[in-house]
Parts: C-alpha cells; sequence; structure tokens
C-alpha cells in the first residue's frame, strides 16, 4: 500500500516538475525541483508516520456476552484481553445482562469506538440481525457465539442436542452401575428460556430415557448459575429427597447443586452431578471426589477456549479464511482424566 502510494506521489511530482520546467527560468526550475523534493520527503514521512500509528494502536475488538456472572464467560472474556494487551490490541468485553436492548446499545458503541471486529453472544439473535447488518457494511467483522445468524461472518456453535445427550449417556452410565435394578430418582436442571439450552436439555433428557430406561426425572428446574442451581436443588431435595442424580445444562447450575447435596453430610457413592462446561471448580470438585462426577469440556478449558476466539477474531480482520458454520468439538472429563485439565486452585 505504502509503495503505491509513493508510485502516486511521484508522479504528480514529476507531472508538476515538467510543467514549472516549460515556462520558468533555470533559477526557478531549481526553486521548484527543490519544492518537489521536499514535498515527496514530507509525503514519505506522513505515510511512515500514519503506518507507524495503525501498528502502535493495534486492532480494535468489542465482545457482548449474556452474562458475565457465568465464570464460563468471565474466564473467555479475561483471557482474550490478556491476549490481545500481548498483541499491542485493544478488546473491550461488556454483558448486555440478557438484554437486547442494551446489547444493541453496545453493539452501536463498538462501531462508534473503531472497533474492527465484534463477538455478540446474543440472547435474541433476531433483535440484532439489523443492527449487525449494518455493522458488516461499515467493514466490521461479525462473529456470532452460540446462534446461526445471517448477517455474521462466523457463527460459533456447538451441537447442543447432542451436547445434551453426552450429559444424559454419562449419567445412565452412572445410574446403571450404582443401582442394579437401574431404579434411580433424577432431577435436571436446565433453561428452557434460551434455545440453546432448550436443545441441551431434550438431548439429557432423551438420553436418559434411551439409557436409563428405569429412572425416573422427578424434577426439571431451569438453573443457570451457582445461586439458582443451589436453590433449585434444595427445593427439588424438599420434595424429592430420595433423589441420587443431577443433570445440568451448564457448570453453574451443577456447583450449585454439588453444595445444596454437600450440606446434606457426606456424598454417598450413588450420588452423582452431570454437566456441561468442565469449570476449575467443578474440576476441583471431581477431583475431590464430591458429588460432581462428570463435566463436558466444549473445545477445552476456558482460557483455551478464550485463545480460540481471540484467534478467530484476529483471523477475520487479517483476512485469513475461517469457516462460517465453525463447530466446536466436546468430550467428557471424570475423575480418569481430570488432572488434565484441573489448573489447580
Amino acid at each position: 500500500m505504502k509503495k503505491k502510494l509513493m508510485s502516486m506521489i511521484m508522479t504528480a511530482v514529476l507531472g508538476i516538475v515538467m510543467l514549472a520546467g516549460c515556462g520558468a527560468t533555470g533559477e526557478n526550475m531549481n526553486d521548484t525541483q527543490e519544492d518537489a523534493g521536499a514535498a515527496t520527503d514530507a509525503a514519505t514521512d506522513n505515510a511512515e508516520s500514519s503506518d507507524a500509528k495503525k501498528a502502535d494502536g493495534g486492532q480494535k475488538f468489542g465482545v457482548s456476552v449474556k452474562s458475565l456472572s457465568n465464570q464460563i464467560w468471565a474466564e473467555i472474556c479475561t483471557t482474550m484481553a490478556e491476549l490481545a494487551e500481548k498483541d499491542g490490541n485493544t478488546l473491550t468485553y461488556v454483558s448486555c445482562e440478557e438484554n437486547s436492548a442494551k446489547q444493541i446499545e453496545q453493539i452501536e458503541n463498538f462501531v462508534q469506538s473503531g472497533c474492527d471486529a465484534i463477538l455478540i453472544n446474543p440472547p435474541d439473535g433476531g433483535a440484532v440481525e439489523n443492527i449487525l447488518k449494518e455493522v458488516r457494511e461499515q467493514g466490521i467483522k461479525v462473529m456470532i457465539w452460540d446462534d446461526k445468524l445471517e448477517n455474521s461472518d462466523v457463527d460459533y456453535n456447538v451441537d447442543n442436542y447432542e451436547l445434551g445427550k453426552m450429559v444424559g449417556e454419562e449419567a445412565a452410565k452412572f445410574i446403571n452401575e450404582k443401582f442394579t435394578d437401574g431404579k434411580c430418582e433424577v432431577a435436571v436442571l436446565d433453561y428452557p428460556q434460551e434455545v440453546a439450552l432448550l436443545e441441551r436439555g431434550n438431548g439429557i433428557v432423551d438420553a436418559l430415557k434411551e439409557n436409563a430406561p428405569n429412572a425416573e426425572i422427578v424434577a426439571q428446574q431451569p438453573a443457570i448459575d451457582v445461586t439458582s442451581g443451589l436453590a433449585v436443588t434444595e427445593t427439588i431435595l424438599q420434595g424429592h429427597p430420595d433423589v441420587k442424580v443431577i443433570c445440568c445444562i451448564g457448570g453453574g447450575g451443577a456447583l450449585g447443586a454439588n453444595e445444596a447435596l454437600k450440606t446434606l453430610g457426606e456424598i454417598s457413592d450413588d450420588m452423582g452431578v452431570f454437566a456441561v462446561d468442565g469449570t476449575n471448580e467443578e474440576m476441583r470438585a471431581i477431583k475431590n471426589k464430591e458429588a460432581c462426577r462428570m463435566s463436558v469440556l466444549v473445545t477445552g478449558t476456558s482460557p483455551m477456549i478464550g485463545e480460540e476466539c481471540y484467534g478467530i477474531l484476529s483471523d477475520l480482520v487479517d483476512g485469513v479464511p475461517v469457516e462460517k458454520d465453525y463447530y466446536r468439538d466436546f468430550f467428557p472429563v471424570t475423575i480418569d482424566n481430570v488432572d488434565e485439565y484441573y489448573r489447580g486452585e
């Protein structure tokens, strides 16, 4: 780009020199050539200064998520911000608190601040389609988390139904191992308010029915974080004290369920909490042989996810090809492999 600019400048300068030579004296001609040389030097300095300023300022990224009370999201955002800073870039992350109107305002702020790319975790994908169309028309790249939108460059997704099935399958293995007749009372902590998590909850239920047909789901209540997970589990246990297995759509609910079971006293060998996210707290509970028995890791630990997301945003800005439909891998973490992923206290 700089070479092309210099070529254009030199062409213009030579044209000025030639025109001046047609009607100027020798003295004026020398003055004109000196002025042209000074103009060329100044243009070079300005171009280099502009490039240096751009390099110094780095790339700008904006991230809007549903809630930062979710530990996974908090760690992912922190990781991305740290990686951006190391690269001389800037990454700003905010929570829309499950409010689409607030998220639209945040997106507008990202545009006004000069972001090169944004990552959006929408509570309602349809609500942000129009604003994201305008964003992309301005050349800003858009990455969507856990949704499929028309106005995006990358949809960063996971098959939530299959993810839920893995939770249910692992819970069913536990039930069939611990209960000879397969009879066991089960509670499911889901979150049908969001389409992706509704699919995940459906996967859990279907897998339990298929793989542990004698088990009975006696309660199904929404829980998205530790606080709600604890409260909901305590309420369920009051009405169904024989519940032994709890399946959760996320790590927050799982930790809440784990705490509720711990308050009952010693965790028996036939009690288990099965979930998704694989937070470090879940890993610690698994390692300590508390109620948490398994959690599905998607992509990897939170820092691993943050690194992958930051890499995708950087690739988008740098023009590196990225698949529009980006599906993530997932796998179970149990007592057998927890040491590979647990990051310590």
